[in-house]
């Protein structure tokens, strides 16, 4: 990563997470945590103090905002992805081995952007893409969920990434997943549903789906 002479500053590079006033500030203090490039830091494993809230959210469509301005940079937002965690609060955090400050959620921390199908049947897999880089196979340790959006009466479907965070699946992938649904018996219930590495995952009663089809 290249240096950044605003990093170094006492108000940003030694300033805490919570303090920093700057993108660069921020920035140099996570580098140091997320071992940039090399995937996602083991923040599971830390036990920081919390040390109140950052100016810092993501809205509904995965635009990452700090301070009220949009972050441009997509490397910037992938490292500071790597240090997200949800804790059992329901709430969002940034997390380095030192502190821990809260940020925004609106809906989803990520974005599912594309998809791939691969093998068919019992065999299918189910692979999705994140706006920030992830690659998540469904099945057991990566489950897929689908909830009721009340307010248009569709349908939101959800893909667990790593921890608690998921990627809301955005809706152009959704009409290609369900074109791999199938209507499948479960507990008794005719099901649409889609498949993954020996997984089921309903969508909707198969009743449901031919009378809004209708």
């Amino acid at each position: 990563m290249t240096k950044d002479t605003d990093a170094e500053t006492p108000s940003s590079a030694e300033a805490g997470l919570a303090e920093s006033r700057d993108t660069a500030g921020l920035e140099a203090l996570i580098s140091r945590a997320a071992r940039a490039g090399k995937g996602p830091a083991p923040v599971e494993r830390w036990n920081p103090d919390f040390c109140g809230d950052l100016d810092m959210e993501i809205r509904a469509d995965g635009t990452w905002f700090y301070l009220g301005t949009p972050i441009g940079r997509m490397p910037l937002v992938q490292l500071f992805s790597s240090v997200l965690r949800k804790d059992e609060d329901g709430k969002t955090y940034l997390v380095t081995p030192v502190e821990k400050v809260g940020i925004r959620v609106v809906d989803a921390p990520f974005i599912a952007v594309e998809m791939d199908v691969s093998g068919a049947g019992h065999d299918q897999v189910i692979t999705f893409r994140t706006n920030v880089g992830d690659v998540v196979a469904v099945g057991p340790d990566r489950p897929l969920r689908f909830v009721d959006e009340d307010e248009t009466g569709g349908l939101k479907p959800y893909v667990l990434v790593r921890g608690r965070l998921e990627a809301l699946v955005a809706r152009p992938v959704m009409y290609e997943l369900v074109e791999h649904g199938e209507e499948i018996e479960i507990d008794g219930t005719v099901m649409f549903a889609v498949r993954s590495k020996g997984e089921v995952y309903p969508i909707m009663p198969a009743d449901k789906l031919k009378r809004l089809s209708a």
